[in-house]
């Protein structure tokens, strides 16, 4: 059975975090439509755009907010695990993004709006979830990291090999300031140098579960 590696909030608290973003959201909107407050509060046709607007913004968060949806889960096993970016999460975010844009289009074409504050808006919310997270997933998709007894599988990219365990000399953990694992330096026998880039893999998730499966299963190698 898989278990969550990484805990997000607890799921109260996360929907309350989103009903809030949604409520300040669809508040603040008010400032990209060309209309007067009092026209909302009599119930002018801002109302509906305004609801809209503010689901865009949960939209966005919750695309860059992904543990929220996909609480990040590994399957353990004595021997192997195996760690990917799963094209499930990625193909629902991009259907979940999508929402995105048919909503700016519709606002901009059923509302008078005031240009500036609408296309800042716009901006953040189509621009946002893409920088953040769908071109890396995009990129990364194929990209893996495969730890067993007996191999080293990985793919980054054009980069890609098995490593048998028996045929390695040492192995040494990179980390970067924060003492946060992003490479694999690994030495084999024959004097060849492999790095594996867990930074350019969208792995980052995972990276405390790499060090403690590398320590503990290659620890008679590890440097």
């Amino acid at each position: 059975m898989a278990k969550i590696i990484r805990p997000t909030y607890p799921v109260e608290f996360s929907i309350g975090l989103l009903l809030l973003i949604f409520v300040l959201s669809a508040f603040l909107s008010f400032e990209i439509f060309d209309v007067r407050w009092s026209e909302v509060m009599d119930g002018g046709s801002p109302l509906l755009g305004m609801f809209l607007a503010g689901t865009a913004v949960v939209i966005m968060a919750l695309i860059l907010w992904e543990e929220f949806l996909f609480p990040v889960r590994i399957k353990p096993t004595e021997d192997k695990v195996i760690f990917k970016n799963h094209f499930t999460k990625l193909k629902t975010q991009i259907l979940i993004y999508c929402i995105i844009p048919v909503i700016v289009g519709f606002i901009f074409f059923n509302y008078e709006i005031s240009y500036v504050p609408f296309s800042i808006w716009a901006a953040v919310c189509v621009i946002a979830p893409v920088a953040g997270k769908l071109m890396s997933g995009i990129k990364n998709y194929n990209d893996f990291l495969k730890l067993t007894n007996d191999t080293i599988e990985y793919k980054n990219n054009e980069k890609e090999g098995v490593l048998r365990v028996r045929e390695i000399r040492e192995i040494v953990l990179i980390k970067d300031e924060d003492d946060v694992l992003h490479k694999v330096q690994v030495q084999m026998q024959n004097n060849n140098q492999v790095i594996i880039d867990l930074d350019e893999m969208e792995l980052e998730a995972y990276y405390q579960t790499i060090d403690e499966f590398i320590k503990g299963h290659y620890k008679g190698l590890v440097k």
